[in-house]
């Protein structure tokens, strides 16, 4: 079941999104239980056709994220979206943080510039 702060942020995110949108947003959910989740699809930034879900950013507040280092989060999330990192995601941006450290700085820091593909 998603907390408000999860059903909050899918909201504000558009909606449910694509089909990758959707899958990682349920994987993620799944494998950390995060208590705030944002799932930002930065595709059409890069140049790719309409449509496209290549280029995704996430911003996971979970639990389990207490005592590990950055690398060990972001480890975690890659483990979860293991398929999809394999398959049609190419880029994922990736903000993990303690229920904590989203208490004190709430902010989603924005999508990288894209510096490549079809924009050079």
């Amino acid at each position: 079941m998603r907390g408000p702060l999860l059903a909050a942020a899918a909201g504000a995110m558009g909606g449910s999104g694509g089909p990758l949108a959707r899958t990682i947003r349920a994987k993620l959910t799944a494998a950390l239980q995060p208590t705030h989740l944002e799932v930002r699809d930065d595709s059409p930034l890069h140049g790719g056709p309409p449509g496209a879900e290549t280029h995704f950013g996430v911003l996971v507040v979970s639990g389990r994220f207490a005592g590990l280092p950055l690398v060990q989060r972001h480890r975690l999330v890659h483990e979860a979206l293991r398929a999809e990192l394999a398959g049609p995601l190419h880029a994922l941006q990736v903000i993990a943080r303690t229920p904590q450290q989203w208490q004190s700085d709430p902010r989603n820091p924005p999508a990288p510039p894209c510096l490549g593909g079809s924009k050079r």
